[in-house]
């Protein structure tokens, strides 16, 4: 169930995104008197799902969720039509039209998608506002995962900046990002009243950015083991007609809202003293003891571990629920500086990152992916302030990678459309063919790559 809301999300998403950057081009077209062949949403080899042809348009959908196209008549795109471009040039089609025409047609789409993902990011701060947690109320400090503590982060530390970055908010992700895209090489921590300031070598900063490890974070808040929910025990069954048994925990007795204290008589009092001694210790199809505080009262019950010495019970990732959080509300138009802020922020982190790959420093395979990747991404439950997340960020990437000077691409049309609009000079529609197949090559190249990739990461 978890894999269909994902793809859910993810075809509801790149519908929305695909429709509108073509509209992008389409609108610009029918505005220059332009004929429109087709407008599809993804793509139809051999057959479509649905079409219908409206004046001298013909709309679709097709089967392949890879992206979507419009084709403009006399236009050198993906279509490869040779045979139309063979003819005469009539007044209606792109080839005809002046050059600025041409460039407004083409840089259409990637200026929807720059708009949506801006529109998007203020809306959700106008509609949900900006909750956060300050770095002072993690009064617990931090717990280092297993790279954290080679940097030399100790169990109740409070990271308070990296390099000369002071955190006002605590946010593990924006560490990582500073450390992988910008090149920061310290923590600063507090310590027993002092501040101590922590090394990070290069070695560490290539571990973060390697694909298997997207989920490390250095280190998180420290937190009670609140109960929040369970997982699933034993399961027999094909795909969707699982049958599961309870979890180990839930069918001992455990409840949610249940602050798990200890394990086997030792006192855990945060979720990763517990976790941390369950994965040493890990007693697989073992009675276990653990000391349970359900509101005023501690009770101890005995849970058997599963195959893998685990109770099957998880913590809240809400920070709320253990701390106090505050909230930053958006009047309407104070929603749009922030969403500017937003993407200001997100398009300066993609080119530093495009540029650490050109230099060599992120490894390309380790940060291309397909749409199992993308997918992948959403959250397992149907969550509408996620889903606009990701929606305005794969907005921006797909602008962002759309104006690559690729031909085949948005960008590499623009390119060509430059040097026309500079030197006077346009390319020949044999050219534009060549270059346009050479492109698409390289494209289709990069997907399989990039599916491969996602592919073997799966085993």
């Amino acid at each position: 169930m978890d894999i269909l809301i994902k793809v859910g999300q993810l075809i509801l998403s790149l519908s929305i995104l695909i429709v509108l950057h073509e509209l992008g081009h389409f609108l610009p077209a029918k505005w220059f008197k332009t004929r429109v062949e087709k407008f599809y949403l993804f793509f139809d080899p051999y057959f479509e799902l649905f079409k219908k042809k409206i004046g001298e348009t013909e709309y679709g959908i097709g089967w392949l969720p890879l992206g979507g196209y419009v084709k403009i008549s006399g236009m050198v795109d993906e279509s490869f039509d040779t045979e139309q471009m063979k003819e005469p040039p009539q007044p209606w089609e792109f080839r005809s039209k002046p050059a600025w025409q041409r460039l407004i047609i083409m840089i259409g789409g990637v200026t929807v998608n720059f708009v949506l993902g801006f529109l998007i990011y203020s809306m959700i701060f106008f509609t949900w506002g900006e909750e956060y947690l300050p770095t002072k109320n993690a009064v617990n400090g931090v717990q280092p995962d297993s790279i954290g503590m080679v940097i030399g982060i100790q169990p109740g530390d409070h990271v308070v900046a990296v390099d000369t970055y002071q955190l006002a908010r605590f946010n593990p992700g924006v560490v990582k990002s500073r450390v992988v895209i910008d090149g920061a090489r310290s923590l600063t921590v507090e310590r027993n009243g002092a501040q101590v300031k922590l090394p990070i070598t290069d070695e560490v900063a290539e571990y973060l950015s390697l694909n298997k490890n997207k989920d490390v974070m250095l280190y998180s808040a420290r937190r009670p083991f609140k109960v929040a929910g369970f997982g699933k025990g034993k399961c027999e069954g094909f795909l969707f007609w699982k049958k599961c048994e309870q979890a180990p925990a839930e069918k001992a007795g455990v409840q949610i809202g249940d602050q798990i204290i200890g394990l086997n008589g030792q006192p855990t009092p945060y979720f990763e003293d517990f976790y941390d001694k369950v994965l040493k210790d890990k007693q697989t199809n073992a009675d276990i003891q653990l000391q349970v505080l359900r509101n005023a009262d501690t009770l101890n019950l005995t849970v058997r571990t599963d195959e893998n010495g685990k109770v099957g019970a998880s913590i809240s990732g809400d920070y709320s629920v253990f701390f106090k959080t505050e909230k930053q509300d958006y009047g309407f138009f104070e929603s749009f500086p922030a969403g500017w802020k937003r993407v200001k922020s997100f398009l300066g982190s993609q080119f530093k990152a495009y540029g650490k790959m050109f230099s060599g420093d992120i490894k390309v395979t380790e940060s291309l992916g397909s749409f199992i990747s993308i997918g992948g991404m959403f959250s397992p439950v149907w969550d509408w302030h996620s889903f606009w997340n990701l929606t305005a960020m794969l907005s921006l990437v797909l602008a962002f990678i759309n104006l690559l000077p690729i031909p085949a691409l948005d960008g590499g049309h623009v390119m060509f459309l430059l040097f026309e609009v500079l030197t006077g000079k346009k390319p020949s529609d044999k050219f534009m063919e060549v270059a346009t197949m050479v492109g698409f090559v390289i494209l289709i190249s990069l997907m399989v790559f990039a599916l491969g990739l996602d592919i073997s990461r799966l085993f």
